[in-house]
């Protein structure tokens, strides 16, 4: 998951502040007026939209997936929250609330970021020749791409980053939420996306 400071790094960027100025006031204008939400704290409940869809994927966000994303949203929201209501975590409960709502829109300012941050372009579109052994097709495809896609790929599709490359099990139809995803955010493209869609075991 992204940290505090890559949330305060990226926010630096203008195409990025202005895309997430621009979202901020049009969820606080159609979901929730009175929101209290810095430029910061609501870039951070954008990078989440992912990790909500797939937690959403099989209906309703259990209490572990919950834990798992209030922890996400305290280490991205500005200063820490301990003590009090966190604005991420608030604010997410109207995101899962009306999750189909806002996918979309926040799959722009999601897709502003890596556009600002990721050349694509030299990103090498070379298939692997491990496509047999999935895990280390993975880890060395890895090594090709920019630091910084990493991060987001791992932000938006991991609870724990260390575990990037990894066998995961997971059900059918996260691994469709997955797969829906990186259309939306135009990844399916990126051999390291289907590289690393190959890593999962689907029950």
């Amino acid at each position: 998951m992204f940290t505090e400071n890559e949330i305060a790094t990226l926010i630096e960027i203008p195409e990025i502040l202005d895309a997430t100025i621009k979202a901020r006031e049009n969820f606080k204008t159609n979901q929730v007026e009175y929101l209290e939400i810095t430029d910061h704290d609501f870039l951070s409940l954008v990078m989440m939209t992912p990790s909500v869809g797939i937690a959403l994927a099989n209906g309703s966000v259990s209490l572990f997936e919950e834990l798992a994303l209030n922890k996400m949203a305290r280490k991205m929201s500005r200063g820490g929250y301990f003590l009090k209501v966190d604005p991420v975590c608030h604010a997410m409960k109207f995101l899962i609330a009306d999750y189909d709502k806002w996918e979309l829109s926040f799959f722009e300012v999601i897709k502003v970021a890596m556009d600002a941050t990721v050349d694509k372009q030299s990103i090498s579109a070379s298939n692997s020749d491990l496509i047999d052994q999935p895990i280390i097709s993975f880890a060395r495809d890895l090594m090709s791409v920019p630091y910084i896609l990493v991060r987001f790929m791992s932000s938006f599709f991991l609870h724990d980053e260390a575990e990037i490359v990894d066998n995961r099990a997971i059900s059918r139809v996260e691994f469709d939420k997955i797969k829906d995803i990186g259309n939306k955010l135009e990844l399916n493209d990126l051999h390291v996306f289907k590289s690393f869609c190959n890593t999962f075991e689907v029950r």
